[in-house]
């Protein structure tokens, strides 16, 4: 009833020193916290995909607009960002450190990155901006299943096989077949992400400045 995907994020997340709340209401908040923002951006991407016949290829399209070129160079930083923190919580077995990571990810990825890329889907033109949409969308997908597949290992694999298997008969036959992703901290552009993290608090605290008012 619950599912086994659904208990192993509940677990995985809850913090080691406090008890853990247990039963369907509980589980009920974890999938509506995480599983489901999660399968709604890969449905989103599948859906407008699959309208336009996009399919990915080697080649890496770069948007013609560099508002959207640098949203674009984000989240892929972000990712990266991502895969650093997650390794190393994994590395002395702090699943809930890891957990937050990548829920924080999600959460950038469906109300910052999908959010404010909509209208690049939507158009009816096939230009060098919606392609770059597509391909850093995908790019982002795939490597966000394989950070979350040990936690998660059914709802990842259904993804992989889709965006993966499907289209890539020499891919690795399953996500759990893939090596895990790594990044180089050394390497992330931290004044882009310090420029994004400050975006996103001003339009955060503009928000709750509207909404007090």
């Amino acid at each position: 009833k619950m599912g086994a995907d659904t208990m192993r994020w509940l677990y995985a997340s809850c913090k080691p020193e406090q008890n853990l709340r247990f039963g369907y209401h509980v589980g009920d908040d974890t999938r509506r916290r995480f599983l489901i923002p999660l399968w709604n951006v890969y449905a989103f991407f599948i859906n407008y995909a699959q309208i336009d016949s996009w399919t990915p290829d080697e080649a890496t399209a770069v948007s013609d607009n560099p508002a959207h070129a640098q949203l674009d160079q984000w989240i892929r930083e972000r990712l990266d960002e991502t895969a650093v923190t997650t390794r190393a919580a994994l590395d002395v077995f702090d699943s809930e450190r890891a957990t937050q990571a990548l829920e924080a990810f999600l959460d950038d990825l469906s109300n910052w990155y999908v959010r404010r890329s909509r209208r690049r889907f939507w158009k009816s033109e096939a230009d060098a901006d919606k392609a770059a949409a597509y391909a850093t969308l995908y790019h982002v997908l795939v490597d966000f299943v394989k950070l979350l597949a040990p936690f998660i290992p059914f709802t990842t694999e259904a993804i992989y096989q889709n965006l993966v298997c499907a289209v890539d008969e020499s891919a690795p036959a399953s996500v759990h077949h893939t090596f895990y992703p790594q990044a180089n901290a050394d390497a992330l552009d931290q004044r882009l992400l310090a420029k994004m993290r400050l975006a996103i608090t001003t339009a955060s605290l503009g928000r709750a400045a509207r909404a007090s008012a």
